[in-house]
């Protein structure tokens, strides 16, 4: 499955995914694959599981999908654009 980041907390290593209309999805640092946090609004994939908690996000990782609207901007040193 592929969504969104909706909350991350540092202190608690764990965060919630966006669900569309439905709860929320739990994410644990110790399900990350890859990465050691999520940033708010970074596109992830995952497999989700039911747990006694609810809806769980296991072997999360970061999607690598681009956004087709991106446009890749030419660094040249020196110049401010």
């Amino acid at each position: 499955m592929q969504t969104v980041v909706k909350k991350w907390f540092r202190d608690r290593d764990s965060g919630f995914l966006d669900n569309g209309g439905g709860p929320d999805i739990l994410v644990r640092k110790a399900d990350l694959v890859g990465c050691h946090f999520l940033k708010v609004g970074a596109n992830v994939e995952f497999e989700c599981h039911r747990d006694k908690q609810g809806l769980i996000a296991k072997k999360v990782k970061l999607s690598r999908q681009k956004n087709r609207n991106q446009s890749i901007k030419e660094f040249r040193f020196g110049v401010m654009v």
